[in-house]
């Protein structure tokens, strides 16, 4: 375990900060403020104007397909240069998605030596009854000797919108479903497929499960990816599963819902398939183009 801890306590290309680790390292260390502090530098693409009354410029619309934190950094602190833990007005704060609060939070974690991990999956509290694609933080709570998930994402805006009563830094894993779980869950009739992807688009289906499945193994070998990058087995749209496809997302589908007991094998895998790997050019499927890490 010691191992695995070592390994997500440590940032790598997505989560690096770079020449901003002097305001990472004025961040406090506990969970719960970093998740705030997030919630007032980051404001969600879909809900902007709805939720925050904010209409987002289209010459900032880009933001919301910047990968690494430290790019993150750049867009933010280019219009607000203040210490992170101020809360910027909404029109100043970084245009994002789940991926944006997550991955923040996975980067501030780990720049305090304190092991996390970005999971890809679906939460069940956005549109019931559908699952609709999200990706959060999964963190070790030394005091409990477990992992646990946060979700940065809701602040009292959202958590009022939505009707969430469950704890955002300890989210109930029947409410955040790992990709891993959500596809044994469908491949044993237990759920239906059909009720698992994005609301955009009403993409949804096994073979969107597949995807998450891979972007979520990526994670796992830290490389955190935008939730609409393709490369590699990454089924197309609608994409019937062959046999073969279907055992292969099986195999992957077990080793991610339970990656301490798979962590060697979930590396060596990652580093050995092509299929798996992030290559140095990804696919990004809202903007339709082909994109250079």
């Amino acid at each position: 375990m010691k191992q695995i801890l070592d390994y997500y306590s440590c940032s790598t290309a997505m989560t690096s900060v770079g020449k901003y680790a002097a305001l990472f390292d004025e961040l406090p260390c506990d969970v719960g403020e970093l998740t705030r502090i997030i919630q007032g530098i980051v404001i969600y693409e879909y809900v902007a104007s709805d939720f925050y009354g904010f209409t987002i410029p289209d010459e900032r619309q880009y933001e919301t397909h910047i990968r690494p934190v430290e790019q993150m950094l750049d867009c933010l602190i280019a219009i607000d240069n203040r210490p992170l833990s101020i809360a910027r007005p909404v029109n100043q704060r970084l245009i994002g998605i789940c991926h944006h609060f997550a991955l923040l939070l996975v980067a501030m974690l780990r720049a305090k030596g304190i092991p996390a991990r970005y999971r890809c999956g679906f939460g069940s509290y956005f549109n019931p009854p559908y699952f609709e694609e999200h990706v959060v933080c999964e963190y070790w709570n030394a005091a409990q000797a477990s992992w646990a998930i946060v979700d940065p994402q809701f602040d009292a805006v959202w958590r009022e919108k939505l009707k969430i009563a469950h704890d955002i830094l300890n989210v109930p894993r029947d409410r955040f479903i790992i990709a891993g779980d959500a596809w044994i869950k469908c491949r044993t009739s237990v759920s239906d497929p059909s009720k698992f992807g994005i609301f955009k688009g009403e993409l949804r289906g096994l073979w969107f499960i597949a995807g998450e499945i891979i972007r979520d193994l990526a994670a796992l070998n830290k490389m955190e990816m935008l939730p609409w990058d393709i490369w590699g087995a990454i089924p197309h749209p609608n994409e019937p599963l062959s046999d073969e496809q279907l055992m292969f997302f099986d195999r992957l589908a077990a080793l991610t819902r339970s990656p301490d007991t798979s962590f060697l094998e979930l590396l060596s895998l990652y580093e050995k398939d092509d299929r798996l790997r992030v290559p140095t050019t990804v696919f990004n499927g809202v903007l339709n183009t082909l994109e250079t890490l």
